[in-house]
């Protein structure tokens, strides 16, 4: 006799703390790298929990989701008053993994140009196939998830609202599966430089590439016409990939002495560093709460 057969349907208890997702129709996230990692729960999970978890993720049942140094953490709002903990988790790569994957990336420019402007390049995964791994979980053991729920089915409908919120995560911080996988953005910018000698130089050159600046005296026919619509700008909060790059393109000062201005201003900038983050991702917080 079927599971369900003995356990009446319950409604979620309403909450307005939550974080509503921001796609109340359609398809969740709007970039490529988003979208795999939505297609990687969609492989695991039953059509009637996923429809009952973007309900969930819609509504605003979760209340919270943050990165945590094993995975991914989540609180969900079901039809108990105390929420669900959520966990998720991906297999991390071995550094024997992660080397090969770097060999790939540093035999291309252009790769250590998108990285270093904070884009995500959709070639990337061939670069994590040509070292025999994935980047997006592509099979059942490379995601682990685990809810306090009375469910059978993992992953259960809780986990599944807590993914597609995670998901439009990821469209704003695209590195977080970097992170997920076991090394930071600034991690992997730091090995491609060392296979890399010489590099910055076009690296640079890449980024500026990619900029293209019209001179202001070819703008004075059109300059009081409206811009390009804001619609699909992405934002995306995450630390300087080069620390205090400012003061290094400026280089040394010749009335600091040893060892340098940027020794002794490193600690302030680190500080306002995190304070910054911390208001961007309070407002973000805000923001969703608020749509």
């Amino acid at each position: 006799m079927p599971f369900d057969y003995w356990f009446k349907p319950t409604k979620a208890i309403k909450t307005k703390d939550g974080i509503k997702a921001q796609s109340q129709r359609g398809t969740f996230a709007k970039n490529w790298w988003a979208q795999r990692w939505i297609a990687a729960l969609e492989r695991l999970v039953d059509s009637g929990r996923l429809s009952r978890g973007r309900s969930y993720a819609r509504q605003g049942q979760v209340l919270s989701i943050e990165e945590i140094k094993d995975g991914i953490a989540a609180r969900v709002q079901g039809s108990q008053r105390s929420p669900y903990k959520i966990k998720i988790q991906i297999e991390p790569l071995t550094n024997a993994q992660w080397d090969k994957v770097i060999d790939a990336l540093a035999e291309q420019a252009i790769f250590s140009a998108q990285l270093l402007a904070g884009e995500m390049p959709q070639e990337i995964e061939q670069a994590f196939e040509s070292a025999k791994v994935s980047l997006f979980p592509s099979h059942r053991n490379d995601l682990k998830t685990d809810c306090s729920c009375p469910d059978y089915s993992n992953p259960c409908k809780h986990i599944a609202a807590a993914h597609y919120i995670l998901g439009e995560r990821f469209d704003e911080d695209p590195f977080l599966i970097f992170r997920l996988r076991g090394r930071t953005q600034e991690q992997v910018m730091q090995e491609l430089r060392k296979r890399r000698a010489g590099a910055d130089e076009i690296i640079e050159e890449e980024v500026e590439k990619a900029e293209t600046i019209v001179p202001l005296e070819n703008c004075i026919a059109n300059y009081w016409e409206m811009g390009a619509p804001l619609e699909g700008f992405s934002v995306s909060i995450h630390p300087p990939t080069i620390e205090m790059p400012l003061l290094k393109r400026l280089g040394a000062a010749s009335f600091v002495p040893d060892p340098g201005i940027a020794s002794l201003l490193r600690e302030t900038y680190q500080t306002i560093g995190r304070k910054a983050l911390q208001i961007a991702f309070q407002e973000q917080e805000e923001n969703s709460k608020s749509a």
